[in-house]
């Protein structure tokens, strides 16, 4: 189905694949500010003149005039006050494996309660769920889910940590914090999963109730982050330094698109870069493309593309290296950077075996680095 056409059905019944819909949750649409049910108040704003607003959520830095919305489509203004209007209105949910994220070095094996509610504050021509991260909420089917019930959700399934996940969790910051410390309360986990692209103080703030965070770094260069990603890389860049700085456990992902960030200079660059500035011990998962959204004129990627990326920053001193969306790959596995031991084998996204002992490679006692237990 063509995007144009998607939208069209969106408008009239709501109903896009990856939306899951229950009848045990009432659904919330249409909305507006002025609904009572919608009037979560955002939280990281500032008032300007004649009712006006200035997001300070994003590096946008939006500025909305009364009864308009910022670029992501899910935050309105309503007579000079800032409202978030997916608050406790996810559009989807599963349950996932961890390895999905990817997160490779955090709880590997568990199962996380994913979710995620319409909105993205960037707009990536390969976005593999755009059906979600493009439209506005009242194009969805949303659920009530509030986060003690997500929490209480997840502790029925048995999952140890909540994902924020699928479009982009930014966009529901105020949700996502809620959520997590709610689930704090009962040692339920929660994990990011990221563009990267949020200002200082929200990330500081979220970074207090998170466990871990996985950034997509889309590629190493301003151009491809202003032509592909309608976005900017030195924020994202940021993010990453700040994380490193409040010691938050964050893995990177780099989807490598043919053509357009695949190039030796630029792996090299980022392996410099990440050695520099985050060190040498934070994953790194080069991972696949497939022709998705507006970018179905390009071939998926030759896996030899990735191999060679992975050797150009393993040659750059990175230790956790892995090569993404080709199933049996060697490079799905985590080795012992000491003694090359195989210490988690993968197929996909499943565990076939974990060696890890104690955090420690059970071989030569090396510690491997992440959160284990």
């Amino acid at each position: 189905m063509k995007r144009r056409e998607f939208f069209k059905t969106c408008s009239t019944v709501g109903g896009a694949s990856l939306l899951c819909s229950s009848g045990a949750f009432p659904l919330m649409s249409p909305l507006h500010a002025a609904d009572p049910v919608y009037q979560h108040e955002a939280r990281w704003y500032e008032k300007i003149p004649h009712k006006r607003v200035k997001c300070l959520l994003c590096p946008r830095e939006c500025v909305v005039d009364d009864r308009e919305r910022g670029y992501c489509g899910v935050r309105e203004n309503y007579d000079g006050i800032y409202y978030t209007l997916v608050h406790s209105r996810p559009c989807t949910y599963h349950i996932d494996p961890i390895e999905k994220k990817p997160l490779f070095h955090f709880l590997p094996g568990t199962q996380a309660f994913s979710m995620a509610t319409v909105g993205c504050n960037v707009d990536c021509q390969f976005c593999q769920n755009w059906q979600i991260s493009q439209i506005r909420p009242e194009q969805a089917d949303n659920l009530d889910l509030p986060p003690a019930r997500v929490v209480e959700m997840t502790r029925e399934a048995g999952a140890p940590s909540i994902a924020y996940t699928y479009s982009e969790p930014v966009i529901f910051s105020e949700y996502m914090v809620d959520t997590a410390v709610e689930g704090n309360k009962y040692g339920i986990r929660s994990v990011m999963i990221s563009n990267g692209y949020i200002q200082e103080k929200p990330m500081r703030e979220l970074a207090e109730v998170l466990s871990a965070v996985k950034i997509d770094l889309k590629a190493f260069t301003e151009k491809y982050y202003r032509d592909v990603v309608a976005g900017e890389l030195k924020p994202v860049l940021d993010t990453l330094v700040l994380l490193k700085k409040l010691d938050i456990w964050t893995e990177i992902v780099y989807l490598v698109v043919p053509t357009l960030n695949d190039g030796d200079k630029e792996f090299r660059d980022l392996a410099k870069w990440m050695k520099g500035n985050l060190g040498t011990d934070i994953p790194v998962h080069f991972t696949r493309f497939y022709p998705q959204y507006k970018l179905q004129n390009l071939p998926p990627t030759p896996v030899g593309t990735l191999e060679r990326a992975a050797e150009i920053s393993r040659a750059e001193g990175m230790r956790f290296v892995y090569v993404g969306n080709v199933p049996g790959h060697k490079d799905e596995n985590t080795r012992c950077p000491a003694c090359g031991k195989v210490l988690i084998q993968r197929r996909g996204f499943w565990i076939i075996q974990n060696r890890i002992s104690e955090g420690k490679c059970p071989d030569c006692g090396e510690k491997i680095p992440g959160i284990w237990t």
